[in-house]
């Protein structure tokens, strides 16, 4: 068993949640928050996997992992085997990484693809594009055809995708609402930053590993309640009372700051800013869970993403990318002021680590019954809850 889960991990079947979590759609003021299999039980685990990332969309990777056409990336999210490709359009593409023959791995590393995708097994190959152009010897020794292959037919499994702030977004069932649609609200909050992004390179990409379910991490991104205690170095310019909720019933919230004031370079440099934006982003700032696992920050030079990679019910990989932007604040010249930011950032997640980890080993407490939200301070967190026990509960997804 993996080390992250041996003590709190429970090898039982999925039970079903339809109607057990009607005291997590109360109000915020009447709620609770979800019960404590939702954070320590395998079966639990494995619903939310089919309910809250199969069946809607999840972030799985990041665009700037196939850079220039022919990348290939290989990614495997919640079990899935996935390909992250770039074709000879330089389109991004998803596809299920397996061939349509016998189902073997087709790409095991990041690579260049020259010519084609070619299964290690028996050679059949396939196009960027996912056309299964070659089938060697499927017809018996020297002949290359078969009238009962249908090439056309045994292309790649495309899976839709959409790129959006950096991030690619999967809808593993395949019958979602198209992206733009489903998550229509954020995209118009957010419409002045839909802008082209710059990655800062290997310098502004940082995992961490944490020992904690995935919803926690959510949880405490969603609210800025901690700052005082979690964050002090934060605090003191960006301080609780300069923080506001944002409350978005059904796909995201989050928090936002009056007061983004960037210091980090004591002779004036900074990075350039994105064209176009309005005054209410001059010093604002905001911090958004698009649901169910990619946590945004949204600043006038710089946005961020955090895509969480739930390994098990108490383990989650975060992995973070940070983009720029101006092309110009991607120069040598301004390497150091990248190297501060990620720094920077780095430790503010690295300070929530504990909190994370703390509830996840309190969610161990026999009696704990999901606990008491603040109606003032505490709704965003409210909402993701919310959002989750509609969907496990049988909800419209």
């Amino acid at each position: 068993m993996d080390r992250y889960g041996d003590t709190l991990e429970r090898l039982t079947p999925p039970q079903g949640f339809s109607g057990k979590l009607n005291s997590v759609l109360q109000d915020v003021s009447k709620a609770k928050g979800l019960p404590n299999r939702c954070y320590v039980d395998a079966g639990a685990f494995a619903e939310e996997e089919r309910a809250l990332f199969r069946e809607g969309w999840a972030g799985v990777g990041f665009a700037h992992q196939v850079p220039e056409p022919g990348d290939v990336f290989p990614i495997n999210f919640l079990g899935a085997p996935l390909l992250l490709s770039r074709d000879s359009a330089g389109t991004v593409r998803l596809f299920e990484n397996v061939c349509r023959h016998r189902g073997m791995i087709l790409v095991e590393e990041p690579r260049k693809i020259e010519g084609a995708i070619r299964c290690p097994y028996h050679s059949w190959c396939y196009g960027l594009d996912g056309r299964l152009v070659a089938t060697p010897h499927v017809g018996g020794p020297g002949r290359n055809i078969h009238p009962d292959v249908d090439r056309g037919a045994l292309g790649l499994i495309e899976v839709p995708s959409e790129v959006w702030m950096g991030v690619v977004f999967a809808n593993l069932s395949g019958d979602a609402a198209p992206f733009r649609e489903a998550h229509a609200d954020l995209i118009a909050r957010w419409a002045e930053f839909d802008q082209p992004l710059y990655h800062g390179g290997p310098e502004s990409s940082f995992t961490l590993d944490v020992r904690c379910n995935w919803k926690l991490a959510v949880e405490n991104y969603c609210e800025s309640y901690h700052l005082p205690w979690v964050h002090p170095g934060l605090n003191s310019y960006s301080r609780l009372e300069d923080h506001y909720n944002i409350v978005e019933y059904g796909r995201y919230s989050g928090q936002g700051t009056l007061v983004y004031r960037p210091q980090l370079s004591e002779d004036g440099r900074r990075f350039g800013d994105f064209p176009n934006l309005s005054q209410k982003w001059d010093q604002g700032a905001e911090y958004v869970t698009l649901f169910p696992n990619v946590m945004f920050g949204v600043h006038r030079d710089h946005s961020y993403a955090i895509l969480l990679d739930p390994q098990n019910v108490g383990h989650t990989i975060e992995r973070v990318e940070i983009f720029y932007a101006a092309p110009a604040s991607l120069s040598e010249g301004m390497r150091d002021l990248r190297v501060r930011n990620a720094e920077m950032w780095r430790e503010v997640f690295e300070e929530d680590v504990f909190v994370v980890e703390g509830m996840q080993r309190g969610r161990g407490a026999p009696r704990f019954d999901g606990g008491k939200f603040s109606p003032a301070m505490d709704a965003p967190t409210h909402v993701f809850h919310h959002w989750a026990a509609s969907r496990l509960n049988g909800g419209s997804r």
